[in-house]
């Protein structure tokens, strides 16, 4: 397989400032409902913009808030959000090879989501060491401060604007979503990401339609990793890729 050397980049920050703007479409809107969610279940707008500050994990803050509010014990709350997060447990073996031994890498991991997740394996291969870590701050700490900017504009906000524009609130459930799709979508060049896209959507609408949807994506993504592996593991696939 041939391989393409790394290249450096001329602004690393600029480049991660440009990757991480079309984050903030998917970001904000996600972030408002939180902060709106946060505040009419009780939680100080100080505090609610706190959670998104400190955790910084999307579903894990809604079920954060929902457990504290409910009365659930403290032990069970962090055990259930560590859980939610357990995902990065395979993320980080995913991105180590193109980290330096640095002890900078240790905190900014805080800035690793699914969506900077997808945008370091694109980019880094790319990059010489030297401009990984300058793209990754600029990348993750934009993404970062557009969460917590529309955290503040929910709890603060949001529900003048959901009064005043009803739409907004059908709008917001589809915004991670579609920019998932953004994402995703580019990478379907060739049948192995096609079969793996197509395989992981099917799974998980079906799965939704059939009540179960609690295991919809779990199960979509062991689905989406086994139609992956089985398809390059063909030797006639190994051919055409390599």
């Amino acid at each position: 397989m041939n391989t393409v050397a790394p290249t450096l980049l001329s602004n690393p920050w600029k480049q991660g400032a440009k990757d991480a703007l079309p984050l903030l479409g998917g970001y904000i809107p996600v972030a408002v409902s939180f902060g709106l969610f946060s505040v009419q279940s009780g939680f100080g707008v100080l505090e609610t913009i706190l959670v998104s500050a400190f955790i910084y994990a999307g579903a894990s803050q809604f079920l954060f808030v929902a457990m504290v509010v409910s009365g659930a014990p403290i032990w069970l709350v962090i055990v259930m959000t560590l859980l939610i997060n357990s995902r990065h447990l395979v993320y980080g073996p995913n991105i180590a090879p193109y980290l330096q031994k640095d002890v900078r890498w240790l905190p900014l991991m805080h800035l690793l989501t699914d969506q900077i997740f997808a945008l370091t394996l694109t980019r880094m291969p790319d990059m010489t060491p030297s401009d990984r870590l300058r793209w990754y701050v600029s990348a993750g700490v934009i993404a970062w401060l557009s969460w917590i900017f529309g955290t503040a504009l929910g709890a603060i906000a949001g529900e003048e604007l959901m009064q005043r524009w009803p739409l907004i609130g059908e709008v917001l459930p589809f915004a991670l979503p579609a920019l998932f799709l953004v994402m995703v979508l580019p990478r379907c060049t060739d049948r192995r990401w096609t079969i793996t896209m197509v395989m992981a959507t099917s799974t998980a609408m079906l799965l939704k339609l059939s009540g179960f949807p609690n295991m919809a994506i779990p199960a979509a993504a062991i689905c989406g990793v086994l139609a992956y592996y089985a398809i390059q593991a063909r030797p006639t696939d190994k051919g055409e890729l390599s």
